[in-house]
């Protein structure tokens, strides 16, 4: 009897095992004919199935798993409670978030940080800019996808190389008909159809998942360009620390030192920096300019000589001006321009996005771009450094005295020296827009997906980004704040608040009265007058004849 009872449980075994087999070969047969069925009017497939279904092995029961649009349920047979459950969260996430940017803004208020204030408005601005982004995508999204273009006009340019056209336009074909893509996105598409291109034999513009995943891109790019800008100023802030004490010794010792003549060289200023004449030393102070970038950026004595050289030229008759405070609110003003993206940003992002293409490994040399611009900015503030130790070599042998420098417009790049932040604004958004992609990447389909590259090229490119983070923090940020006072105007932030809102509107009335006496006739204001007038509401004061006006003030 046992026998015969092992035989018969052998024998059902046998039978279920050849029904389960019968049934794999069933479902396989009928993902094959759905393939043959499709294949004549399949398009490309999306950016999420050419780089992420296929390198997570999702294959064949992944494209099946959708079971048709109708599966995925729509808003109308949607518990209420789940809707108000979701929309509650949203809501209250958004309110905290928002709460929480109010009282900010109201802590800096009290502490009366203007500047940092107006940074915070402009993050706001963006965050509205971002949120419009998306309205424009998720409304559009649907229009989109009937935009149909011909087949082979998808065939080149691509981020991935796709090695089997057939096989992966028929998954895309079987995954939009009735796939998680195809169905999870019909309630943010606006009721579009995913077959609209296809009973064309054309193919959509981009997929909804591309468009989801540009969005998602698009918002990532915002938002590491932010942080990163604030991360790059707290360094900057944290390296100018001791910087304070200096200013404290410059302050206590103002006045205390007899008056006495001494020869050039015997400052240590001019031994630090100048190098001599000829065409060997001009070489030499621009390769002492690019290494001393890179350690110990601005000294003592650099900053003893160059406060003293504003201050002798911009408020001669306030020794006690406290030039440290003043790079301070200079540099948190500059902040709300850094932490901003303008529209020619946008322009560069559009031609770095078109530029990714397969073998050509663009992000890799781009990455080189913003390295080679922070070099060249931080090389060239301390070679303006050298110059004005320069000059005074060059027109003096002895001084009575304490060594004074002479700002000048004609020192920086085409005599502008705001142009220094402008080129600091696109380092610090290209070195977000490289952080950015690679973690989208990372996170959106995988390290070893295609799009993201070989090795070889990747992790050079973030130790790039990382040197560029930490070289502009703790160097060329610093160096901005102090050489930049060395041209021929001086920031509005060297008033107070107050004193800038009456000036203004003293300003804006001796406009209006020179207005009414130049049509009855009268005289106009004295020239000089005029120019004063004039600087002050642009925001800026040229130095020489204004030195006293800022000591009464």
């Amino acid at each position: 009897m046992i026998p015969n009872s092992g035989s018969a449980t052998l024998k059902r075994a046998e039978k279920k095992r050849k029904e389960l087999l019968l049934k794999r070969t069933s479902v396989v047969c009928l993902f094959h004919s759905n393939i043959a069925r499709s294949y004549s009017s399949s398009p490309v497939l999306p950016l999420r199935s050419i780089y992420s279904r296929q390198e997570r092995g999702e294959g064949h029961g992944a494209a099946m798993a959708g079971g048709g649009d109708e599966s995925a349920p729509t808003l109308e047979y949607t518990p209420t409670w789940i809707v108000a459950l979701v929309c509650s969260v949203i809501v209250l996430i958004s309110l905290i978030f928002e709460r929480l940017l109010h009282r900010l803004g109201k802590v800096l208020k009290k502490k009366n940080q203007k500047h940092l204030f107006d940074a915070l408005q402009k993050i706001k601005e963006e965050l509205m800019l971002l949120g419009f982004i998306s309205l424009l995508l998720v409304v559009f999204q649907g229009s989109i996808q009937r935009i149909c273009v011909s087949e082979s006009l998808t065939h080149h340019l691509r981020p991935c190389k796709r090695d089997d056209d057939a096989t992966l336009t028929a998954h895309y074909s079987v995954s939009s008909s009735g796939g998680i893509v195809g169905g999870g996105r019909r309630l943010l598409a606006g009721g579009g159809d995913s077959n609209y291109c296809q009973k064309k034999g054309k193919v959509p513009l981009l997929s909804l998942e591309a468009i989801h995943e540009l969005h998602i891109f698009i918002f990532v790019l915002a938002v590491s360009h932010v942080v990163l800008s604030a991360i790059t100023v707290v360094l900057g802030l944290a390296q100018m620390r001791t910087w304070r004490n200096w200013e404290d010794l410059a302050q206590n010792s103002q006045g205390n030192a007899p008056l006495k003549i001494n020869q050039v060289q015997q400052f240590e200023f001019i031994r630090k920096r100048f190098s001599g004449f000829g065409k060997d030393s001009f070489i030499s102070s621009w390769l002492r300019s690019f290494f001393k970038q890179f350690y110990g950026s601005i000294t003592k004595t650099d900053y003893t000589t160059m406060r003293l050289g504003f201050i002798m030229t911009h408020c001669k008759g306030n020794p006690k001006f406290n030039f440290y405070k003043y790079m301070i609110r200079v540099l948190e003003s500059d902040f709300k321009k850094v932490v901003g993206i303008s529209w020619y940003l946008w322009i560069f992002v559009m031609i770095f996005l078109a530029l990714n293409i397969a073998g050509w490994n663009a992000y890799f040399w781009i990455s080189f771009i913003p390295l080679i611009l922070l070099l060249a900015v931080g090389t060239k503030l301390e070679h303006i450094i050298t110059q004005l130790a320069h000059e005074v070599a060059e027109k003096h042998s002895a001084i009575a005295g304490d060594l004074v420098v002479t700002p000048s417009d004609h020192l920086f790049w085409f005599h502008r020296p705001k142009i220094v932040i402008s080129l600091i604004h696109f380092i610090l958004f290209q070195n977000a827009f490289e952080i950015a992609f690679f973690f989208w990447i990372l996170t959106t389909y995988s390290f070893d997906s295609c799009i993201m590259g070989k090795i070889g090229f990747v992790i050079p490119r973030i130790v790039i980004s990382v040197l560029i983070q930490l070289l502009c923090g703790y160097s060329t940020l610093p160096l901005y704040a102090i050489v930049t006072q060395m041209g021929n105007s001086f920031n509005k932030v060297i008033f107070d608040e107050n004193v800038q809102t009456k000036l203004f509107g003293w300003v804006e009335g001796v406009k209006k009265n020179a207005k009414g006496t130049t049509v009855k006739g009268h005289k106009k204001p004295d020239e000089s007058e005029g120019v004063l007038l004039q600087n002050v509401a642009g925001h800026e004061t040229t130095p020489g004849r204004r030195g006293n006006e800022i000591s009464e003030v």
